[in-house]
């Protein structure tokens, strides 16, 4: 028996397959974290994901966990409904401003992260990601922000073989923001913080990234606050609009 919970539309096949794609927001999932998240029973959460991946809605990762599919991108780039992309522009601008470094909006996608938006530093040396550009989730202040909200599976699989540790996540967890020095490449420092959307969860990361001859060796003494504040109109501009 079902024992899913929360708001009816009346159409049943129509919660649950939302229930599906909610508790895939956060990241990857296999079946039983499926199971685990929605409360339908095993048989009905595997129908409606395979029919979801049918329908391109969700997809498999490397490891053969469901993801959120390729359509859901194309359907809201048509829409033009992307809330955190529209929100984005001008809090990385004003992010870029405050810092005078590269800022980044960064959401992951099963084992990767994508960058999703940018500011340019406009002149000097500077860390340039490109929007579309894919980076791994095991080096990178903005990996261990997507990672350390996880649950203990998740984080315990997106260890292996990262360059930080669990009991940096826990520092991560503990002070709201996260710090790399030559993590994700040598001689580049970055900043992040994480974007939260209506339910609380983290679904996104704000960055900024340079030189480390600008940002020290200590770049979250220098941008914490200003990634934080960055982060809090981002998660703000969610749930006004959520």
């Amino acid at each position: 028996m079902d024992n899913s919970s929360g708001d009816s539309s009346g159409v049943g096949v129509l919660d649950k397959a939302a229930l599906v794609l909610g508790a895939l927001e956060s990241g990857p999932a296999t079946l039983a974290g499926l199971v685990g998240a929605t409360g339908l029973a095993r048989p009905t959460a595997h129908r409606m994901a395979v029919a979801l991946e049918y329908h391109r809605l969700l997809a498999r990762d490397m490891q053969g966990r469901f993801v959120l599919g390729p359509r859901l991108a194309e359907l809201a780039a048509a829409a033009g409904e992307d809330r955190l992309l529209a929100a984005a522009g001008p809090v990385l601008t004003h992010l870029r401003d405050v810092t005078g470094e590269s800022a980044q909006l960064y959401r992951r996608q099963g084992d990767m992260r994508i960058c999703v938006a940018a500011a340019e530093r406009l002149s000097g040396l500077r860390d340039t990601v490109p929007v579309g550009s894919t980076l791994p989730m095991k080096a990178g202040s903005a990996a261990q922000i997507l990672l350390a909200w996880e649950e203990p599976e998740r984080l315990h699989h997106g260890l292996q073989g990262a360059r930080f540790t669990a009991t940096a996540l826990s520092g991560v967890r503990r002070r709201g923001w996260a710090q790399s020095i030559g993590e994700r490449e040598p001689g580049v420092a970055s900043v992040s913080a994480p974007v939260r959307g209506p339910s609380n969860r983290v679904v996104a990361a704000v960055s900024v990234s340079g030189p480390i001859e600008r940002l020290t060796r200590h770049p979250g003494r220098m941008h914490a606050q200003a990634l934080l504040d960055a982060a809090a109109r981002l998660t703000e501009a969610l749930k006004r609009n959520g």
